[in-house]
Order: C-alpha cells, then sequence, then structure tokens
C-alpha cells in the first residue's frame, strides 16, 4: 500500500518573550487543521529564561498535534537549558539533543548544531585549544545527528527521516547574511550526516537574514525556517508547510 504523505509544519526563531502571552494562540489553533505536526528548530526563548519557555508552554496547550523541536544559542544564554528543556517537556513538546523520535509515520532526529562554517572554509583542528574546542563542538554535533539517524534507520527502516537543526548545515541557506558571519552560523559538518543517512528533508533556523531552500551536495532538500525570513518572504506567516 502507498503511503500517505504527511504534513510538516516547520518554524524557528520564534524567540519567545514573558510579553508573548497569547499571541501564538490563533497561529497554533490554525495549525491543528493545517499540519499533522509541528516542528521548532532551535530559539524558542528569546533570553534564554524559564519564564519565557512557561509562556511557549502555556501556548502549546493549544495544539492538538504533536510537537518536536531542538533548542537553539539563545535557549543555553543563561545556562537555564535544562529547565527551559524539562518546562516544555512537562507541556508535551519532544526536544531532540541527539536523539530521535517518531510521530505521524514520520522519523524525526534532531540536535543543536554548531558553527564553524562551510565546504573549503571551514575551520580546522589546529592551533589554540580554544580554537579545537571549537571545532570539536561542531563535529560532536554532527556526530550525535549522525547517530540519532542511524538508530532511526535500524528502528524504522521505512520511515521517512525528517532532520531538525538550529545550525545549518549548507551554506547556501545562510546565503544574503553578512559573509563574515558564516562561520558562527553552521557547518558543512552537519551535512556530512544528512548526505550519510539519506535523510528525506532537513530544517534549520538561526540566519534570519538567510535564503530558505538550498540542497547539500547529495541532493538532500534543506529549508531556513527562521520566523524572520519567513515572515520577510511572506508576509503573515509564521511556517512553512511541506509534505513528507
Amino acid at each position: 500500500m502507498e503511503r500517505t504523505k504527511k504534513r510538516v509544519a516547520a518554524m524557528a526563531d520564534i524567540h519567545v518573550k514573558t510579553s508573548d502571552r497569547g499571541i501564538w494562540k490563533d497561529t497554533f489553533e490554525q495549525l491543528n487543521t493545517e499540519a499533522d505536526v509541528l516542528i521548532i528548530c532551535g530559539d524558542l526563548t528569546d533570553t534564554g529564561d524559564e519564564d519565557e519557555a512557561r509562556v511557549l508552554g502555556e501556548a502549546l496547550h493549544g495544539l492538538h498535534i504533536p510537537v518536536i523541536g531542538v533548542l537553539g544559542n539563545h535557549d543555553f544564554e543563561k545556562g537555564r537549558q535544562k529547565i527551559i528543556k524539562q518546562i516544555l517537556t512537562e507541556h508535551k513538546m519532544t526536544l531532540l539533543d541527539g536523539e530521535f523520535t517518531v510521530a505521524s509515520d514520520i522519523g524525526f532526529a534532531g540536535t543543536k548544531g554548531f558553527g564553524g562554517g562551510f565546504d573549503q572554509f571551514m575551520l580546522s583542528i589546529f592551533g589554540e585549544d580554544m580554537m579545537k574546542e571549537f571545532v570539536h563542538e561542531a563535529v560532536n554535533e554532527s556526530l550525535q545527528l549522525d547517530r540519532a539517524l542511524t538508530r532511526l534507520e535500524q528502528e524504522h527502516p521505512d520511515l521517512p527521516k525528517v532532520a531538525l537543526l538550529h545550525y545549518a548545515p549548507i551554506k547556501n541557506t545562510v546565503k544574503g547574511e553578512p559573509e563574515q558571519l558564516y562561520p558562527f552560523l553552521g557547518s558543512s559538518h552537519l551535512a556530512e550526516a544528512l548526505n550519510r543517512r539519506q535523510v528525506t528533508v532537513a530544517f534549520h533556523g538561526h540566519a534570519h537574514g538567510g535564503t530558505i531552500f538550498g540542497q547539500t551536495s547529495g541532493n538532500i532538500p534543506v529549508y531556513n525556517v527562521a520566523l524572520p525570513l519567513l515572515r520577510n518572504e511572506h508576509p503573515g506567516t509564521s511556517y512553512m508547510i511541506v509534505e513528507v
């Protein structure tokens, strides 16, 4: 029997503030009829504060579809990322950090990712210890994603695989940002995992001034769903829907 495609709604960089109580109500209610699952690719909070996470958690009550996400750099700002994850998990959001989950007959694997640059301009593990640590972080995030995708493939070989990231895996979806920022917007190490595991589609955020669509060298489609970018390209839009 041919598999019925499901509708994945994707957004990122929603930067919820404590003053945002109630503003997501209509959007989330609309998603109940337009999508089968919602993914949010990081920067869930504006300053990494647990009260901001509580505001988002309250808004999630209006959703009757699965919600899956990863944390972003803003969620780490105050060192309270574990508390943020706990709060949102209590509000029935699944947050991935090198893990996978299955929802709506789709496998989702995710991690935050990190910077390091792209293609021939990637930073190398060379020089000062601090530089090596920076690059190691990107490599480790890529390995986490690869392991999650591997486990997903082993346990659910027939399901499509969707990757969630905050940082970009390819240069094409950060184009539009100043080139000087590229090393801090993502890393090609992440794309290696996407290509190796032949994911169906990948989503990320972080590059607010980037480009919505691109592909890896292995022709994996990649979408930048940062909220400022979506609203700039399609005024009034808060999410993208892709059939998987």
